[in-house]
């Protein structure tokens, strides 16, 4: 076709624009011929031209990152007014004709990246995309109403017959050209699917004939359906790769789609309909009502200004008769006529999910049409296809972009509400019997705990990069699972009831996912509605299910890892090592206690747990949510009512609703401007709820009148508490202080000169009253030992005789403890915190009372019996010393440069294995490499899983930065560009892998030219084998022969002998003895090792030694044996071809 203007030619190249035109024009044409009846006629180049076209956007678009060979392909109407055409030639009846197959073919080619979805990515814009994109998307529109339209032919129905030979191969039978066909034929499918008018754009032509209903009309008709259901129901079978893209068909089929409405029949959905008018009338006028009341009249149209006197002689002046009415009034026109300037900031992304798009209508053929779809997918292709979809998502191929994890979330939520609606639509219609498949078994693909391994680690990923759409897929899909489980735990099935009870059990098991919840809730911002919604709808949800779970399990248990990580820390100040594995419980009698008390520590608490939904973030979250209470429906408005009556009455912190936004928000939905709508079925509800919130309110005030202040501002927690209950929140530490850190001297010095650094290190310090009260207390304990030790000595001098002659029991009489008591607080925490002063302190010889037990402030200090007076005079003595002839040091040195930090000793961990165990001198394979192993030629084709190693990381580290955030963020996009390019290029089928008609004649040159081959080697290796000795070869090379025959039999080149060195074997036979001998007596000649044998490891024996000679009368094969072992390297100045069994052969290696 020709173009149809020349608008394009001062935006395009001139030249390109040529090439493109005449390309198209070539093509073919409608015959003007009577016989043809004005056909569309192919050109006699027509496939060499749509390979032309082919290369034009592939080699010129797409490495120069330009749109211009696709703008002029749009303004020549190539789709539709040539290749649909010639789609439209290839018949049903025609399906062996393989020239019209290949055109077929390279229509597709061309159609492909021609309706690509066009994305506005301002980083990588040029002024070519801002020129080009417009004009492309309209022309994208187009392109879908004309395949979806074409009345001549069915257009997809053809695409798929060009891929169904490929299709009906198996999966390790088909080619990689297979593969391209079939992949190229889905991407033309999900790129009709995923074409819609661009936003802010409207359509000049007619709308439903690209609506969602006039989609699903034509896959329908054209089995597009049936071919999706077919592909789902194998994927990991007979499909691989194709399960992705056909994810994105089913999520462009499916999006926005009210599952309620899908499932109803035609009276349900007409009363329906009829009750969402009567709704949208009655809001209507809800609205009118209060602007009705003081609506002005036909007599009172005159003009009106009135002077507002605001106090301290200051006045407003408003406009309008209204203001005549009331205060309110006139203080509402005064408010209404200031303006707000709010600060200039950086315009933020849209943050409603742009993939979605606005809700879909389906009309009554479409709408059955899907309905029979979902059904057969949930019984047929859903757990395949998710399945396998997850294991992708978890392997991350370069083929996985970051919206497929968003849709793939968004489905499995689509899929479980459509299960659980038509569940429920069964059980109103009675037509459910007994079936041999439980339902819930048809969705049991998502909800096994790898499903919740990888949707927790996304909402953690998408939580932490604040990919907020990610976050909320992720956030529908847990609500959906929530449910899910719910309405199995409520079936009354008992295996249904074990499952689900098992399932909750394990999700909320982990603490983590406890804390993500109560994150997520607090960390709203500006992300949008839609995120709102499932916020809250999340919140909602997970607090029901929790609360109706841990009701029936009173002895629920929580794993909390922030408890190991506390230890762990706690070790690490110790001094101990992080890396010391925690022992694994055994089998003793303290195991019982042990877990008896983990247990009481991981007990959940649900009314605690509560608490963590109760900060202002949390509120500020459903109050953002409530300010829609104007479009909310009956659920999102009772949610927002549960949440805040939770607050208020069940938690008992009402005082956190105390701010006048929110009064002046609950006011408004009651007595306000507009209102609720007083007819709803929730306006009771929330009346009775403002009005107890109100009368709460006013009574704190009236107990403490400084809420008057407070509720001008947010409340943390410790002001909530005072503010609800008057006294502040007591809390006990849960760390325990620690001592203050021992001291050990840098050099070997004698003990008065380390009373000297410690007296010193104390008074450089300003710290003499230490130092005295150090010697009272040496002072009272040697009165008190001196005392004791008089004592005993008069009790000694006055016995008597017959008491001397006693037995003596070998035990000799201790002095008493004498107590070191602290004059104050201070001196006690001296004591415990001041590492110089406990330093002086244990040299004159002052010891705990009680040391195996932790030390805290309250510990007792004593004087300890072995100390004499004598010993604790000299200390004494020595302090004095040191206290009026301080030490010296070199350098100008202080005392306390004497002294370090004592090292913790480390703990060694006790193993089980430590005292025997397994023998770690066994040298023997446990299990030899090449074992047995079961493997499937089709296995060949799946991708193998890309390892990842994910970085823990610590619980102290400070979070990232908004820059950091951001550069990751750039890098990321950068990463799915790259991806994207690197994706596309890859779906051309090349025009080498094409089939064509001469196949058959030039494989079967090549085949008889192998055959000729073949047959050489087998003639060569008869003639050798006839004479050659057959008791020559040892044992070994015997081996080595079978090794040589078994390996890799599939390979021919391996055994290819040139005539020369066969001829050479024949002769060389007689003298085989001599040969080996010569071999034997060179050591240094190492074996020749290709790839094939060096690939192999070899086992060295311990006794081998490298200096070791050979004996003379040696067999040569043993010492080439033991040259082969030998690793040493050693210089090659001949390189000696490889023997093998006897025969010298060459090595493709050398070549």
């Amino acid at each position: 076709m020709e173009a149809q203007d020349g608008a394009t030619s001062d935006i395009v190249h001139p030249e390109v624009l040529a090439h493109i035109t005449s390309l198209v024009s070539a093509l073919g044409g409608f015959s003007a011929d009577d016989d043809d009846e004005g056909r569309y006629v192919l050109g006699d180049s027509a496939l060499e031209v749509l390979r032309d076209i082919k290369k034009w956007l592939r080699f010129y678009d797409e490495k120069t990152n330009r749109m211009d060979v696709a703008r002029c392909l749009s303004e020549a109407n190539v789709i539709e007014g040539d290749l649909l055409h010639i789609l439209a030639t290839w018949p049903e009846a025609a399906t062996d004709n393989k020239t019209k197959a290949r055109a077929a073919l390279a229509c597709i080619e061309i159609m492909v990246p021609l309706t690509w979805p066009l994305e506005r990515d301002l980083e990588q814009m040029t002024i070519n995309h801002h020129r080009h994109l417009p004009v492309l998307q309209l022309a994208q529109v187009g392109y879908k109403r004309a395949v979806i339209n074409y009345d001549a032919a069915q257009i997809l129905h053809t695409a798929v017959r060009v891929a169904l030979p490929s299709m009906a191969l198996s999966r390790g039978d088909r080619s990689a050209r297979d593969d391209g066909i079939i992949k190229l034929v889905l991407l033309l499918i999900r790129n009709i699917a995923a074409i819609s008018p661009p936003a802010g754009v409207k359509y000049d032509g007619d709308e439903s004939q690209i609506s969602r209903s006039a989609l699903i009309d034509a896959f329908s008709f054209q089995d597009i359906l049936l071919t999706i259901l077919t592909i789902a129901s194998n994927v990991g079978e007979d499909f691989n790769h194709e399960g992705v893209i056909l994810m994105e068909i089913i999520f462009h089929l499916v999006k926005r789609v009210d599952i309620t409405k899908l499932f109803m029949d035609d009276k349900q959905l007409s009363k329906t309909k009829a009750n969402e008018l009567t709704a949208m009338m009655s809001k209507e006028a809800a609205m009118h009502r209060p602007y009705n009341r003081k609506a002005p009249s036909r007599h009172n149209r005159w003009g009106t200004m009135i002077w507002v006197d605001r106090g301290d002689g200051k006045m407003s002046t408003v406009t309008g008769q209204d203001a005549l009415f009331d205060a309110t009034t006139r203080q509402q026109k005064i408010d209404n006529s200031k303006t707000f300037r709010p600060p200039k900031r950086p315009t933020k992304d849209e943050m409603e999910p742009k993939d979605l798009g606005s809700p879909v209508v389906l009309n009554t053929r479409a709408r059955q049409q899907l309905k029979g779809f979902v059904e057969e997918f949930l019984d047929s292709g859903f757990n395949p296809l998710f399945l396998h979809m997850r294991k992708k998502l978890d392997e991350n191929h370069d083929y996985i972009f970051e919206y497929h994890s968003r849709q793939f979330f968004y489905l499995v939520a689509w899929f479980l509400e459509a299960e659980r609606v038509r569940k429920k639509a069964n059980k109103a219609q009675s037509s459910t019997g007994p079936v041999d498949v439980g339902s819930f078994n048809l969705v049991a693909a998502v909800l096994n705990q790898e499903m919740f391994i990888t949707l927790n680690r996304a909402m953690g990923n998408a939580l932490e990069n604040k990919r907020w759409q990610e976050l909320c897929s992720t956030m529908r899909c847990f609500t959906q699972i929530l449910l899910t489980v719910q309405e199995m735990l409520d079936s009354g099935q008992e295996e249904d009831e074990e499952i689900a009870e098992n399932i909750l059990s394990r999700i909320f098991y982990e603490e983590e996912t406890h804390d993500r919840v109560a994150n997520i809730a607090k960390c709203y911002k500006d992300q949008g509605f839609e995120y709102l919604d499932a916020c809250t709808e999340l919140t909602h949800t997970y607090l029901r299910v929790l609360e109706a779970y841990s009701k029936q399990n009173v002895d629920m248990q929580v794993r909390s890892r922030r408890r190991v990580r506390k230890k762990k820390k706690a070790a690490k100040t110790n001094g101990e090592n992080e890396d010391i594995p925690i022992a694994e419980p055994d089998e003793s009698e303290n195991d019982d206690a042990a877990a008896e008390q983990t247990s009481r520590e991981r007990k959940f608490d649900f009314k605690r747990f509560t608490h963590r939904f109760i900060p202002q973030g949390v509120v500020d979250t459903f109050v953002a949510f409530t300010k829609y209470y104007q479009d909310l429906n009956e659920a999102q408005l009772k949610r927002a009512h549960r949440y805040f009556y939770r607050v208020a009455f069940k938690q008992e912190m009402s005082v956190m609703l105390f701010r006048v936004d929110i009064i002046q928000l609950f006011y408004s939905m009651i007595k306000g401007q507009e209102p609720l709508d007083s007819n709803s079925s929730t306006f009771k509800e929330w009346e009775e709820l403002v009005k107890q919130i109100l009368r709460k309110c006013i009574r704190k005030i009236e107990e403490r009148p400084q809420l008057i202040i407070e509720l001008l501002f947010s409340k943390i927690a410790a002001t909530a508490n005072y503010l609800e209950f008057g006294f502040e929140k007591q809390t006990l530490s849960a760390t325990q202080s620690k001592p203050g850190a021992e001291l050990e001297f840098r050099h070997i010095v004698e003990r008065d000169q380390q009373i000297a650094i410690a007296v010193g290190a104390l008074l450089d310090k300003n710290l003499a009253h230490h130092v005295k009260w150090v010697k009272d207390q040496l002072s009272n304990a040697i009165e008190e030992r001196k005392a004791w030790e008089a004592a005993e000595k008069a009790i000694s001098s006055v016995e008597t005789s017959e008491a001397a002659e006693q037995p003596q029991d070998g035990a000799a009489k201790e002095p008493p403890l004498v107590s070191v008591r602290p004059d104050d607080d201070a001196r006690r925490t001296a004591m415990f915190k001041n590492s110089h002063l406990r330093l002086l302190m244990r040299l004159v010889g002052f010891e705990r009372l009680a040391p195996t037990l932790d030390e805290s402030p309250e510990s007792s200090w004593i004087v300890p019996a072995p100390l004499t007076s004598e010993q604790l005079q000299d200390s004494l003595d020595l302090i004095n010393k040191a206290e009026f002839d301080p030490p010296i040091f070199e350098d100008g040195k202080l005392a306390q440069d004497q002294l370090r930090r004592k090292t913790a000793p480390r703990k060694k961990a006790v193993f089980d294995d430590d005292d025997g165990g397994i023998d770690d001198d066994d040298d023997d394979i446990l299990f030899p490499a090449g074992g047995p192993t079961n493997w499937k030629a089709a296995d060949g084709h799946l991708d193998k899983p890309k390892k990842t190693r994910r970085r823990r990381r610590r619980s102290d580290a400070d979070p990232p930065t908004d820059e950091q955030l951001e550069e990751k963020e750039r890098a990321r996009r950068e990463k799915e560009l790259a991806k994207a390019k690197r994706f596309k290029s890859e779906l051309f089928v090349h025009a080498s892998d094409d089939e064509s008609d001469d196949d058959e004649g030039r494989w079967a040159e090549f085949y008889a030219n192998e055959e000729r081959i073949r047959q050489k080697q087998k003639t060569v290796a008869l003639t050798v084998a006839k004479n050659v000795d057959p008791a020559s070869p040892t044992a070994k090379e015997k081996r080595k022969a079978v090794s040589l025959d078994s390996d890799d039999s599939d390979n021919d080149d391996d055994l290819v002998m040139t005539q020369d060195s066969a001829l050479k074997m024949a002769n060389k036979t007689g003298s085989q003895e001599d040969e080996d001998d010569a071999m034997a007596s060179d050591d240094t000649t190492p074996s020749h090792a290709g790839p094939a044998s060096s690939s192999k490891r070899r086992r060295l024996s311990k006794e081998a030694s490298p200096s070791a000679a050979p004996p003379v009368n040696a067999d040569a094969d043993q010492i080439m044996e033991d040259a082969d072992e030998d690793d040493i390297p050693a210089a090659r100045p001949t390189q000696r071809r490889p023997r093998k069994a006897g025969f010298l052969m060459d090595s493709s290696d050398e070549e």
